[in-house]
């Protein structure tokens, strides 16, 4: 399997023809044989790196939220996490699995990290060691700080339609904000 880091080129002819295949199908209708032919490449290369149609669509979601997260990296940590829910709330690939293929996403809620939490949670500590040492930021173990951010971002992302319904996308984002800024600030 490869593995996508944040440094990484975000451009891949494979992943980009997985994301039409997810986009058109869904990921349980996605096939390493479709994504192939959307690459005009033979399966045999797509199983060189990919040992089956879930790692495949696990880098892509990777590659896909850290493109998103990586456009606010520089920014405050509150700011950065709101801004990121906000654009992954909207995100095409983000809406068709939760719409189409919502299973996909408990093994990354209930048992294990993925490389996209690994690469988030190393972006929002980051900012949050930033923050701290310009005095925006509480004191505090950045890696425990960053954890707890990107958990709540996770939850307003996930639940916050629900159970903060009806408020708007602006109004979730408000919420966000408040609760991330008495969190983090000194």
């Amino acid at each position: 399997m490869t593995s996508i880091r944040h440094n990484e080129s975000p451009s891949d002819p494979v992943l980009d023809a997985a994301r039409e295949v997810v986009l058109a199908v869904g990921v349980r209708r996605t096939t390493l044989t479709d994504v192939a032919r959307r690459a005009g490449l033979s399966r045999m290369t797509i199983y060189r790196r990919w040992p089956d149609v879930h790692a495949l669509v696990a880098d892509l979601m990777t590659r896909e939220w850290l493109r998103v997260a990586g456009r606010f990296a520089t920014e405050d940590p509150v700011t950065a996490a709101v801004a990121t829910v906000g654009a992954l709330r909207g995100h095409p690939l983000w809406r068709k699995i939760v719409e189409v293929d919502p299973e996909l996403l408990l093994p990354y809620l209930l048992w294990r990290r993925g490389a996209s939490h690994e690469v988030m949670l190393s972006l929002v500590a980051s900012a949050i060691t930033r923050g701290q040492e310009r005095g925006t930021v509480r004191p505090g173990d950045p890696a425990r700080l960053a954890g707890t951010v990107v958990l709540t971002a996770q939850s307003f992302l996930l639940s916050g339609a629900v159970l903060l319904a009806p408020l708007t996308g602006d109004a979730l984002d408000a919420e966000l904000t408040e609760l991330l800024e008495r969190y983090l600030r000194p």
